[in-house]
């Protein structure tokens, strides 16, 4: 070939025109490229950039890239302090990695540190994606802080790009077919995320050659973490809460209470009870042998007034474990228990949240909270202002929660993750000692069960 050939980047993937140059990426990087017959080229994941050109380079094989749009920067921390051993230890396997790969640290151990730390090093236009606008605001303090100037901005109506850049993960699949040249280093905060269907082409679209997947539970239901591996790298570095509690992260108990139903209650729970396992056996429903799934369970309930009241059973009974009057008995105890301390309450869902906030006058915070509101929350939470603060599920992950070191469950899912991250809501390391983690089960109902699916996790484990 006498003009080296040209590929460039077109709507979140690699084009060519050129069929020998693709025959010759093909043997030295592997069968990359694949005809399009719309449009007459040869076109490849954007993922695939860095292999490619890497390939292209060990080959001596000539090209001309216009796919590119980022350069090197002069990224340096403001401020900086020394790592922690085992921040530098997660850096230095990364590196290893061919700088692409996912850290596993618990939360509060300082991931973001770390992520900053591969921002320096690699110097080049970087993306961070995150999943809520609350981790987005989060991000783009810390950004500014470390080194001194505004990110870029995509999400809840922003959109600005910098040499920086921020974006949630739904502001990202939506737009990275456009943006997904201009950075050569991809951050995906709480990584987790990433291999749901929409979420990949937030990966797939993006030509960084550098990735860092950072989770405290990057473990998936449906075994994503293969894909989330395919899209970010190996997992190159993990540390868990008992790796680091003590020294780095707080001492913690955790304690489980069975609170029984009063008599009416228990009575309700057990009609309604009846109705929906009734229902489950006549229509061959079996949830925990696979004969059945919810979506399956919610097509049949609204097909028949049987199905209607089963469901209105389903909710009548989750509504008693969740809530039971004996459940905000034991919760006012243990407030008054702890009284002198930051105590974050844990609900399932929103109703129980504004129920325990009327009943004792406590702020809450939920997905349907106004951001300013939630942030005068949080900052009255920060100076002792308001001790204590009910949540359904917005606090879970990834926003830096000011001190607590009391973390009560009033109701919760069956989520392993959801509740590690619960746990690590409190373990920060403070003044304040050991943490405590406070579980309200609802005795003699369904929830013990939930109770044990939710701690298989070694951070449970003989405590």
């Amino acid at each position: 070939m006498n003009t080296p050939p040209i590929f460039s980047f077109d709507r979140g993937s690699l084009v060519t025109a050129s069929k020998e140059w693709n025959v010759e990426v093909e043997s030295c990087a592997g069968a990359k490229f694949k005809y399009d017959e719309r449009t007459q080229e040869y076109r490849a994941l954007a993922m695939d950039y860095g292999p490619i050109v890497l390939a292209l380079h060990r080959n001596k094989i000539p090209y001309c890239d216009e796919a590119k749009q980022f350069s090197p920067q002069p990224f340096t921390l403001r401020n900086s302090h020394p790592p922690r051993p085992y921040q530098q230890e997660a850096l230095v396997a990364w590196k290893k990695a061919k700088s692409k790969g996912c850290i596993i640290l618990p939360t509060g151990s300082g991931k973001s540190f770390v992520a900053l730390l591969a921002i320096e090093h690699i110097k080049r236009n970087t993306l961070i994606i995150v999943p809520t606008l609350d981790l987005m605001s989060q991000w783009a303090v810390i950004i500014k802080n470390a080194f001194g100037f505004e990110p870029g901005l995509w999400g809840g109506g922003e959109k600005s790009t910098a040499p920086i850049t921020i974006s949630t993960y739904d502001s990202a699949a939506i737009h990275m077919e456009h943006l997904g040249h201009h950075f050569g280093l991809l951050i995906a905060d709480e990584c987790h995320h990433l291999p749901g269907p929409t979420y990949q082409w937030c990966a797939k679209m993006c030509i960084a050659p550098y990735r860092l997947g950072l989770s405290a539970t990057p473990e998936r239901s449906d075994g994503g973490e293969i894909i989330l591996q395919e899209l970010m790298g190996p997992i190159c570095y993990t540390a868990s809460i008992q790796d680091l509690r003590g020294e780095y992260l707080s001492e913690y108990q955790t304690h489980q209470i069975e609170v029984p139903l009063e008599e009416k209650e228990l009575q309700e729970y057990k009609d309604a009870r009846k109705i929906y396992s009734q229902f489950l056996r006549d229509e061959h429903i079996d949830f925990s042998g696979g004969a059945g799934s919810w979506q399956d369970f919610l097509g049949i309930c609204f097909k028949s007034e049987a199905g209607r009241k089963a469901y209105k059973a389903w909710r009548t009974q989750k509504e008693i474990m969740r809530s039971s009057n004996s459940k905000l008995q034991k919760l006012w105890e243990l407030i008054v228990q702890h009284k002198h301390s930051r105590i974050i309450i844990f609900t399932d869902d929103n109703a129980t949240a504004y129920k325990i906030g009327e009943t004792f006058c406590l702020p809450v915070i939920t997905h349907q909270t106004k951001m300013k509101e939630r942030k005068a929350f949080m900052e009255a939470f920060k100076d002792g202002t308001f001790p204590y603060l009910v949540t359904s599920k917005v606090l879970n992950e990834g926003v830096d929660v000011p001190e607590a070191n009391i973390g009560i469950v009033v109701s919760g899912s069956g989520s392993v993750r959801e509740h590690v991250q619960r746990l690590g809501r409190i373990l920060r390391k403070s003044q304040s000692g050991s943490a405590l983690l406070y579980e309200l089960i609802s005795e003699g109902t369904s929830e013990f069960f939930q109770s044990k699916r939710r701690r298989k996790h070694q951070a449970y484990k003989n405590r």
